[in-house]
């Protein structure tokens, strides 16, 4: 098996009320589909914008997860707040198979030296099947600086639920059916 690893295939949900019905213009949505592209090399193979309505953005999800569709990372940007409407993380949580609240943790702890309103996001991370969800804030600063905190770690993080990464380090092992990864101890 190839040490390259295949593009990430990324979706991006804006989950505005004012942007669904053409009341303002989506800037996080796009700005994060160019982050994915030009500081992760992905593909964006999908973009849509909804309104805060929880059934909706939880068939979304599902519908993107869907095999068939082979999408690793959906970024979800807006309804993470505090606000009556916000409800994008109700909705990821109602599809999530697996809830992963460290990723969400350290995009919090790590955007925290710019600001401590990143506590007010509700954001929540989990995956359905093979695919990775992430939900950011909505403002294209909290958006795109959540995006950053983690951009160091969704490589690996969805090499491994790909399948890809075989081991995590133990000295003995050998790949079969992925690659290897040795840490520095």
């Amino acid at each position: 098996m190839s040490d390259v690893a295949r593009p990430i295939r990324a979706a991006v949900l804006t989950v505005s009320d004012r942007c669904s019905r053409g009341l303002a213009t989506d800037t996080s949505g796009p700005a994060l589909a160019e982050m994915l592209r030009t500081r992760l090399g992905a593909e964006v193979v999908e973009s849509r914008c909804l309104p805060d309505e929880e059934e909706q953005l939880a068939a979304c999800f599902v519908s993107w997860s869907s095999p068939d569709r082979g999408i690793d990372l959906i970024l979800s940007t807006g309804g993470t707040g505090l606000a009556p409407r916000d409800v994008t993380p109700e909705a990821a949580r109602s599809v999530f198979e697996r809830e992963h609240p460290g990723l969400m943790e350290l995009a919090r702890l790590r955007c925290l030296v710019k600001t401590p309103r990143t506590f007010l996001s509700r954001g929540v991370a989990g995956t359905i099947g093979k695919t990775l969800i992430l939900t950011l804030p909505g403002s294209l600063k909290g958006s795109t600086e959540n995006l950053e905190a983690l951009l160091d770690i969704l490589p690996h993080a969805v090499e491994t639920l790909r399948g890809e990464v075989q081991d995590d380090g133990r000295p003995d092992a050998t790949p079969v059916s992925g690659k290897v990864v040795h840490h520095d101890a």
